[in-house]
This record gives C-alpha cells, sequence and structure tokens, in this order.
C-alpha cells in the first residue's frame, strides 16, 4: 500500500500544482539559503587556511596577530608600523630560522596591490598543500624594473609578458601620485593560485626604493624627474624598512621558543604569530556572527515548512469530497492519515531537493567571480554529506509536520463516513 500511497500524495500534488510549486519555492529557497551560509563559511575557512602554508611564522611590528596576518597574507587593511632593515638583518642571522621572505607593501597599480620582495619569495612562499608558486609564463624578476604579476592582474588588465605598467604611490588606482618617471615591465605571469597572490604584482625590494627616490617627503619632488635610471641604479637601493617577514624554521619544534624570543627582542619591538593561530583567532571573532547567520538560515527553514503545513491545512476543506471518494473506493481511515503525511513529505522533499540544486547553480556561477574580487577560492562548495542530510531532515520535519492535517482529515474522514460531500 506505501508505494499506492505515494502514488496518490504525488497525484495529489500535481492536482494542486500551482500552490504546490509555490510552496516548494519557499522551502527550496529557505533550504538554499541554509545551505549557502554553512557552503560559504566553511569554503571561507578552507580558502583562508589556504592561502599560506609551510611558513611557521610571519613577522612584523607589533599591531595585534589578526591585522598582520590580514594585511601581509591576504593584503587588507595596511601596517601601523614598519620593521628596521637592521632588525631584518638580525631576525634573518638567526640559527634557528632556514629562510626568510620580506615583504613591503603601500603602492598599487590599478587597484592591485604591488609588493616588493626578494627572489626567495618564489622559491618559499607556499600554499594550499604546501603548493609552489608557478609560472604560467615568463619569469621572475632580474632587472630593476621587472615585475611579476599575478594571475588576476593578467587576465583582468589583460598583460601579457613585456607590458608597461606604471605603479601609484600609495593605494589610489591612479592618478596624480603615479610613479610615471619610473615605468615597470612584466616579465612573469604566475599561474593560478585562487590565493590574493593573483591580484598581487611582486617586485624587487630595491625597485621599491629606487621609485621612492624623490619621495621621500611623501609626495613628488619636482627635481625627481631629472635623476636618470642609469644614477638610480649607482645607489644603494637597500630598503630602510620592510613590512612584515615570512620566516621558514629549521625545525618546527623550535616555533614557541623562536615566537617568544622574537616578542621580547630588545633592540626593536617586533611581533611574531604563528598562521595557523592567528587564523583561529580569527574564525573565533567571526564565531558568533556565523552562529547567529546559521540560526536566521535555520528559522527561514522553519517558516519554510510551515508553509506545508499552511497549504495542506487551507486545501482539507475542499478536500473533504475527495476524502470521502477515497473512503468509497476502499480506503481505510488509516489510509487518509498516511495520504496526508506522505503529501507533506514529498513537498518537504522537493523543496529540499531543489534548494539543494539551486545553491549549487548559485556557487557555480558566484565562485569565479568571488575568487577574482576577494582572492579567495570557494573550495568544497560542491554536493556532500550536508546536503543529504539537510535533505533528510527537511523531509522528515515536513512529514511530522504533515500529522496534524492528516490528524484532522482523518477526524473529518470518520465523520463524514462513505458519504460524498458536495
Amino acid at each position: 500500500m506505501g508505494v499506492s500511497i505515494l502514488g496518490l500524495a504525488w497525484r495529489s500534488v500535481l492536482n494542486r500544482r500551482g500552490s504546490a510549486l509555490l510552496t516548494i519555492l519557499a522551502v527550496a529557497l529557505s533550504v538554499a539559503l541554509f545551505l549557502g551560509v554553512e557552503k560559504a563559511r566553511n569554503a571561507a575557512k578552507s580558502g583562508f587556511d589556504n592561502t599560506i602554508s609551510g611558513t611557521e611564522l610571519i613577522v612584523g611590528a607589533p599591531s595585534g596577530q589578526i591585522n598582520l596576518l590580514l594585511y601581509s597574507v591576504f593584503r587588507l587593511g595596511n601596517a601601523t608600523a614598519e620593521i628596521s632593515w637592521p632588525a631584518y638583518e638580525e631576525l634573518d642571522a638567526r640559527d634557528d630560522i632556514a629562510w626568510t621572505v620580506p615583504i613591503s607593501l603601500g603602492d598599487s597599480h590599478r587597484g592591485f596591490r604591488v609588493m616588493g620582495t626578494t627572489e626567495a619569495y618564489f622559491e618559499h612562499y607556499k600554499y594550499g598543500q604546501k603548493q609552489d608558486l608557478k609560472f604560467g609564463e615568463g619569469q621572475k624578476f632580474d632587472d630593476l624594473f621587472d615585475a611579476v604579476i599575478g594571475a588576476q592582474v593578467a587576465k583582468d588588465l589583460g598583460y601579457k609578458i613585456g607590458t608597461p605598467m606604471v605603479l601609484t604611490h600609495g593605494l589610489g588606482a591612479g592618478g596624480f601620485s603615479d610613479h610615471d618617471n619610473r615605468p615597470f615591465r612584466v616579465v612573469g605571469i604566475l599561474a593560478p593560485t585562487g590565493t590574493p597572490v593573483d591580484q598581487t604584482i611582486q617586485v624587487s625590494l630595491e625597485a621599491i626604493t629606487a621609485i621612492h627616490v624623490g619621495w621621500e617627503t611623501g609626495s613628488k619632488n619636482p627635481l625627481a624627474d631629472t635623476i636618470t635610471e642609469n644614477t638610480i641604479r649607482s645607489f644603494d637601493l637597500t630598503p630602510k624598512t620592510v613590512t612584515a617577514v615570512f620566516v621558514g624554521l629549521k625545525s618546527r619544534a623550535t616555533v614557541l621558543r623562536t615566537r617568544r624570543a622574537i616578542n621580547t627582542n630588545k633592540s626593536e619591538p617586533l611581533m611574531a604569530i604563528i598562521p595557523g593561530q592567528a587564523l583561529a583567532e580569527l574564525w573565533q571573532v567571526m564565531g558568533t556572527a556565523e552562529r547567529v547567520l546559521l540560526a536566521v538560515s535555520a528559522f527561514v527553514i522553519a517558516v519554510g515548512l510551515v508553509s506545508i503545513l499552511t497549504s495542506i491545512l487551507t486545501s482539507l476543506n475542499e478536500r473533504r469530497r475527495e476524502m470521502s471518494i477515497l473512503r468509497a473506493t476502499g480506503a481505510r481511515p488509516h489510509h487518509v492519515f498516511a495520504l496526508m503525511v506522505a503529501e507533506a513529505a514529498v513537498l518537504g522533499f522537493l523543496g529540499a531537493v531543489l534548494g539543494a540544486v539551486l545553491i549549487q547553480v548559485i556557487f557555480t556561477i558566484a565562485a569565479p567571480i568571488l575568487s577574482a574580487q576577494y582572492g579567495i577560492a570557494l573550495i568544497g562548495t560542491g554536493p556532500s554529506l550536508v546536503d543529504v542530510y539537510t535533505i533528510l531532515a527537511v523531509t522528515g520535519a515536513a512529514l511530522l509536520l504533515g500529522i496534524w492535517p492528516a490528524l484532522t482529515a482523518l477526524r473529518r474522514s470518520l465523520a463524514d463516513g462513505l458519504t460524498v460531500k458536495l
């Protein structure tokens, strides 16, 4: 009888396709919202966690470990202070440190951040599961005014190997503060990584110093253009400061001791953070907002389920004739009860499945856009057990909600008997 009950429930839904479609759509949108919040939350975490790998410590000026993580790794915000070059050299000379990658931030090009660094960056910086940076085209910078650009920079700006580019002083999109007297040329394009590297322009630390010759006061000196490129190349272009330093240790076992030694450095205040711990703190800060979003999404699902209850209850009076016909054709009271419950379950199941499909379509369309805008790949947004559990939970909840109209229909069926109500 189970198959026939489901068949009857399906025919009943088709017979009331207008109201049923609206009910299914309400459930689908609520499920899509819930799954969207859950998948986006987990995907963002995975994307952030995969942005940097194989770096034991990040060192910068004291400013809070979340702030240091955000501006050094994700290029969000700005450093409140910098590290002097002597302090960096002292750090690099430590016996327990295997390698260091200094970076300098502050300039931009058409909205993309420019980062000064050394060739060690291409050797030691890793992302994901300790994946190396790879070149899609060209090579790392060799000349003073060479630039290596991320995949998204090349795509958005249409740049190729050999394309000239002018950097901008500060984070503006261009204008009066351009370093137009010191143009660069693209010599390398990195392969896509799904991280902020894709949106970054890498140049040498010496190049950062070179383009700021004549900008010592913070603005361009009128005499800056009179300094020839050959003259600049003859200068000592060692930077006076760097923004932050990525650090790799000879032994991971010494990470806590090394961090403590750096943080208690007496010659210059420094702050060393462990990327994983900083990320954990970031998610802890955002935990309340995540829980609120999930609670709101769950509440929306509840509202969607109530629409199933409302739809069936409001149709009961119109269906008394249908129930009497069923009784007249041999259906027992418990069959009427099962029909109502099955109908609610069918509406919940169809709505949940449609919602799961809908959110997959949305993520398929939105993922490339989000990656391009924010540099964080949405990892793990495909179909998963969460979708299955959500569909089962919504179907089960709809089935339970269907008991109320089923009991009401059962009582009316017993009262009406075999009399066909017109």
